[in-house]
């Protein structure tokens, strides 16, 4: 591992307790490890990344957060997520070929949908037009794959920006009929979930949105 990870995995389990992994554990009924360190914690420790190394680079980022995603534990995978999250100026569209990886392997809502709405949303809220055209038609296929965890990301995606008022309501509503009419074989529910999600999050918000 680079120092950045060491660094990271070492203050993680410093800052767990194995009593809040066991219930972790429990609440989230996962198979991933848990260090126990709260999300707090999760956050407190990518802030002292940036400060131990200031300037980190695109590949940097996301080699760390490759770094952090690739053991199957809790608390580093959110940590790859915040990472992303704290860098979202230096993600580009070609980096959600890196985040469908994550997203198909999150396995858990605690960590698809902060990936979903506060990554890759944000993200392509900050392309440049041509690349957000290249981004929708990635987030497209997204919501007709066979994988529910993927389908479930393409549809929380927007869930900011709509909230703030952007028009995004029919990129959801497109992605949401795919879903509806050929719901996913693999735990269906996850994807379908996620458009009673949205759509009970934006209505007292956006309530002259329709499905």
């Amino acid at each position: 591992m680079s120092d950045a990870s060491d660094f990271v995995d070492a203050a993680l389990q410093r800052e767990g307790t194995w009593e809040r992994a066991t219930a972790d554990k429990a609440r989230l009924a996962s198979d991933l490890r848990f260090y126990g360190a709260s999300v707090g914690a999760v956050r407190g420790t990518i802030r002292d990344v940036s400060r131990r190394y200031p300037g980190l680079s695109h590949d940097e980022v996301t080699a760390l957060s490759s770094e952090l995603w690739s053991r199957p534990v809790f608390e580093r995978r959110l940590a790859a997520v915040v990472l992303l999250q704290s860098n979202l100026q230096l993600l580009e569209v070609t980096d959600l070929t890196r985040i469908e990886g994550f997203a198909r392997t999150g396995g858990i809502r605690a960590l698809v949908d902060p990936l979903a709405i506060d990554v890759i949303g944000p993200v392509l809220e900050l392309l440049d037009s041509v690349s957000q055209v290249r981004a929708n038609v990635i987030l497209d296929r997204w919501a007709m794959s066979d994988d529910a965890w993927l389908r479930r990301a393409a549809l929380l995606s927007p869930l900011r920006a709509l909230r703030a008022g952007d028009g995004a309501w029919a990129a959801f509503a497109r992605r949401a009929k795919m879903t509806l009419e050929k719901p996913p074989e693999d735990e269906p529910d996850v994807a379908l979930s996620a458009i009673r999600f949205m759509t009970g999050e934006l209505a007292n918000t956006r309530p002259e949105l329709h499905l």
